[in-house]
């Protein structure tokens, strides 16, 4: 029997699933590493105090549906595997003593008990942390979210053995509330998220929402994606530009916080300079999205990553991003940078992208060398790093 020093909790990924949604940026974390330690691990759940660590059979088969069911039903498929695979674990539980506890989605860090649990079962937990916004930034959160983090982390930081941060920046935020807590961080890996190569989907023009030159803006719209200012800054760009005036594209469901946003949006009727949401798209053709645009837009507040970012550079598409610590780590010297609050100056950087401008080949000159970071890389680091962690649980 193949041996298992890993107990992966998949709750994140099941109750994701259950509710039919495609999957954001911590859920393809939460893909990645089933797929890198499915075969050499048990499966966790966990929904508020309830916890349960399956079987290997059951685990096998659990992972199985998972790993098959991104887009698809599954709610009938997975009731009858936990239907089988929860009663016989709770019955007969599977050693877990001194394993790995691998949870990279946030999930239940929060809920009551957990660490104690943690301890009594004689895991080794370690966590992938994202970001830490809610608690840096709380007025782009909904109410209650930045002491529900707070909450997380403080469970984190009490529970791990060890830490992955998918950035120096979000190692340094972790460590910054770790030392307000009077808490010491346990030892960290900074590995870099990868991103996967995005589906060919149909050619740029035949799938462009629009027959004009087009910017691009990802990700959902909420306060602190920032697209107000971009809304402000196509309003001068249409007094500027007139009938010359790109259209901007925002992919991205709406969110919250955002309201000033939302209304400025319902109330844009131009025949110049058109705002076209898309609520959601394929990865193909997001890739013909992006392929078409004269450039990605990302005038975020503050970021925990960045995935937009790399996704346009792997399709050799020019950035302008707010000047962010997390952009300089990971594309130093290559997208251009903009205060998030300088109407003017991204009104500007537009123009610098329309046509063959200077700005548009310097970014192409330098993503000719360029490599995004990918999963082979992290997981490597990360493969490399757990076994140099303490073996005696805390």
């Amino acid at each position: 029997m193949t041996e298992r020093p890993f107990v992966l909790d998949v709750s994140r990924l099941i109750w994701r699933l259950w509710a039919g949604r495609l999957p954001t940026g911590i859920d393809r974390v939460c893909l990645a590493y089933l797929e890198e330690f499915a075969d050499r691990s048990l499966a966790m759940l966990q929904s508020r105090e309830r916890r349960v660590v399956l079987g290997p059979r059951g685990s096998d088969r659990l992972f199985a549906l998972l790993r098959a069911g991104v887009g698809k039903p599954i709610r009938r498929a997975l009731v009858a595997r936990l239907a089988t695979a929860v009663p016989m674990a709770m019955a007969r539980p599977p050693r877990v003593e001194c394993k790995i506890y691998l949870n990279v989605g946030h999930t239940g860090l929060n809920a009551p008990g957990l660490v104690d649990w943690l301890a009594a079962k004689r895991l080794r937990p370690v966590f992938l942390i994202h970001d830490l916004i809610p608690i840096t930034h709380p007025q782009y959160c909904r109410a209650g979210e930045a002491d529900r983090h707070a909450a997380r982390m403080r469970g984190a930081l009490a529970a791990a053995q060890g830490f992955i941060v998918n950035s120096a920046d979000t190692g340094e935020e972790l460590a910054r509330f770790a030392r307000s807590e009077g808490l010491a961080p346990a030892p960290m890996l900074v590995a870099h998220l990868g991103i996967e190569p995005l589906a060919a989907g149909p050619k740029a023009a035949e799938l462009a929402p629009t027959d004009r030159p087009y910017f691009l803006c990802l990700g959902t719209i909420e306060a602190r994606k920032n697209h107000i200012l971009l809304l402000r800054a196509w309003q001068g760009l249409r007094e500027r530009l007139g009938e010359e005036t790109p259209d901007l594209v925002l992919v991205g469901q709406r969110g919250w916080e955002a309201q000033d946003t939302f209304d400025l949006l319902d109330s844009q009727q131009h025949e110049n300079g058109r705002i076209i949401e898309l609520a959601r798209c394929t990865d193909g053709e997001l890739a013909a999205l992006l392929d078409g645009a004269r450039a990605l837009l990302m005038p975020s507040h503050v970021e925990g990553y960045g995935l937009p970012v790399l996704e346009a550079f792997s399709r050799g598409t020019p950035v302008i991003a707010a000047d962010l610590a997390v952009y300089r780590e990971l594309a130093p010297g290559i997208p251009m940078l903009l205060p998030p609050d300088d109407v003017q100056g991204w009104q500007d950087a537009v123009l610098a992208c329309l046509g063959d401008s200077a700005e548009t080949a310097r970014q192409r000159q330098l993503l000719g060398d360029y490599q995004a970071p990918n999963w082979a890389s992290h997981m490597a680091l990360v493969e490399d790093w757990l076994p140099r962690l303490e073996s005696t649980p805390s």
